[in-house]
């Protein structure tokens, strides 16, 4: 519905009267919080704030503007274009932007559940896999290989690159601008192994994490079976299929093919994401007055835990053998990763064919790594003819 006239004046009215009556974005934003997070979650009040200081926005929190920042940038809307773990297979598989899309809905129903802050969640979802070049994790491998003397390649690390650096969309500062809550969690993905003495991730980092190894079990077996590289009834051998088929079996009788195998689907994440937070609920009881710095300095991870943490190790490890050792899979990645190799070589000896913002990078950061950089930031169609154009 198109906005009249005078709803507009009456729109631009309200807002003059929050802002002459001094009710100011951080308190509404604080007061909303308050009534709805647990005090263990990252409050907006408590955020550590931005590199460069900006004035707060009239309707929306901290945590909000992130969100929409990397909803926005050019580098999300290019995931839509990248590979997640299937490549020339169809219009039904999904694409590191649908993946991205999945563990932010997931998440987001983990975090509601615990009181956490959803905004920080969903900004987390949506930033965390921005870095990913084309082919996925064959590509990759392939730029971390050409960088070996430079450092190597992360698709972690390369979306701080983006989002602190190449993403040009403000006037007053590079990058985004992101706050510190969510720049340090994207840091904690870089190296995962890090540690602060004793201290954790913040619950909504730890929950974006686990998110996002519940979806790509998920759809990697949605995926593969639709594509006919696995088989349903080999995949219910496995404990954690078994228990899905059973549970299946109770709600909808025998069922058969597509319908199955949706429904398996859904049972493996509603499994996983039903106990995951039980036994966060029980785990943050005894934390329920300490705020999320607080919790971090207790060193508390949420985890699944027991017979479940096996059973989806074994599905994990079974993937790993049937999948993505794949004969057809494998003969991809190489092709691809080859191609790859290629390209890098030819732009890094006619720097001159690189967009001007990388151009200009070549004498700051290197020419090996300006074309990495230009590289990953490419969606798998423009590699393709990028490469077709110089080495085809």
């Amino acid at each position: 519905m198109v906005a009249t006239g005078r709803q507009l004046v009456l729109f631009q009215a309200a807002i003059e009267l929050l802002v002459s009556t001094q009710i100011t974005t951080p308190n509404l934003i604080a007061d909303r919080e308050a009534k709805l997070l647990a005090r263990y979650a990252m409050h907006s009040s408590e955020s550590a704030g931005r590199v460069h200081p900006e004035i707060e926005h009239l309707m929306r929190g901290p945590f909000q503007r992130d969100r929409d920042r990397v909803l926005h940038s050019s580098a999300f809307r290019r995931l839509s274009g990248k590979t997640q773990v299937f490549t020339g297979q169809g219009d039904y598989h999904r694409t590191r932007l649908t993946h991205t899309m999945e563990v932010a809905s997931i998440a987001r129903t983990i975090g509601r559940s615990l009181r956490l802050n959803e905004d920080l969640i969903e900004a987390l979802a949506l930033l965390h896999d921005i870095g990913h070049p084309p082919f996925g994790h064959a590509g990759e491998e392939a730029l971390d290989e050409m960088l070996k003397h430079d450092g190597g390649f992360s698709h972690n690390k390369f979306a701080l690159t983006l989002v602190e650096e190449l993403e040009q969309r403000y006037p007053t500062f590079p990058g985004l601008n992101l706050t510190a809550e969510v720049l340090g969690g994207q840091k904690r993905r870089v190296d995962k192994q890090q540690s602060d003495g004793q201290h954790s991730p913040l619950l909504e980092v730890q929950v974006v994490d686990l998110a996002d190894s519940i979806t790509y079990n998920a759809h990697d077996v949605d995926d593969a079976v639709e594509l006919g590289w696995l088989r349903i009834d080999e995949l219910l051998e496995l404990p954690i299929m078994a228990k899905c088929h059973e549970s299946v079996l109770q709600k909808f009788g025998k069922l058969e093919g597509d319908v199955l195998r949706r429904a398996l689907v859904h049972e493996l994440v509603n499994l996983q994401v039903a106990h995951l937070i039980y036994e966060s609920q029980q785990t943050l009881i005894e934390l329920e007055t300490l705020s999320a710095r607080e919790v971090c300095e207790t060193g508390v991870r949420l985890e699944i835990a027991g017979p479940l943490a096996e059973h989806k190790a074994g599905l994990q490890k079974f993937l790993y053998a049937r999948l993505y050792r794949h004969a057809d899979l494998v003969r991809a990645r190489r092709e691809a990763q080859a191609k790859i190799k290629v390209l890098v070589e030819i732009l890094e000896e006619n720097e001159q064919e690189l967009p001007e913002m990388f151009r200009s990078r070549c004498s700051t950061h290197g020419t090996r790594v300006s074309v990495v950089e230009c590289i990953a930031s490419m969606t798998d169609n423009t590699f393709l003819e990028t490469y077709q154009r110089f080495a085809g």
